[in-house]
């Protein structure tokens, strides 16, 4: 399958190839990308989809946060920096576009074909992108609780998890300006 068409991005049949804005460095991205095996594709798309989630879950992406998406994504992934930047830049384009609907069926999906530990590592990835500009808001931390509960990780879990990130929590950060 190709991430194109898991993202429902893959041109419409008949549409004209070799458009001017097409350009040859898009193709072989998305070539190297459809040769990719299904799953792995799969597993990708919908955890960069899911970075993209929390991270928006406060209405925008910082720079830092979208930097380290792709960091990530190059990581995890296994992929060159171009694709890394090409499979974030498609999953924060779909989240904005279908966030409100798509939300729960990918996370649903990701679920289904991860295994326990690379779900908790995605939880690890959730809080470093939202903690990329050294502040976790209420917004994104209840996110991310919410994507682990979808996850069936254990509450211990999550907070082991989010313990490392206690520094950049705004909830506590108010806390002790009181």
């Amino acid at each position: 399958m190709s991430i194109l068409r898991f993202f429902g991005l893959e041109p419409a049949r008949g549409a004209a190839e070799g458009s001017p804005a097409e350009t040859e460095t898009v193709r072989r991205i998305t070539a190297a990308l459809d040769r990719m095996e299904p799953e792995r594709a799969k597993y990708i798309a919908s955890f960069a989809y899911v970075l993209s989630r929390v991270a928006r879950a406060d209405m925008k992406i910082s720079p830092e946060e979208l930097r380290e998406m792709e960091r990530i994504v190059m990581r995890i992934g296994g992929l060159p920096e171009e694709q890394a930047v090409l499979v974030v830049q498609i999953a924060k384009t779909q989240n904005t576009l279908f966030g409100a609907t798509e939300n729960f069926l990918v996370t649903r999906e990701f679920n289904r074909i991860a295994s326990q530990e690379q779900k908790l590592a995605l939880l690890e990835c959730l809080f470093a992108v939202c903690a990329a500009d050294r502040s976790i808001s209420v917004v994104e931390d209840n996110e991310i609780s919410q994507v682990a509960a979808e996850l069936g990780i254990e509450h211990r879990d999550f907070i082991a998890v989010r313990s490392r990130f206690r520094d950049h929590l705004e909830v506590l950060k108010d806390s002790r300006r009181l």
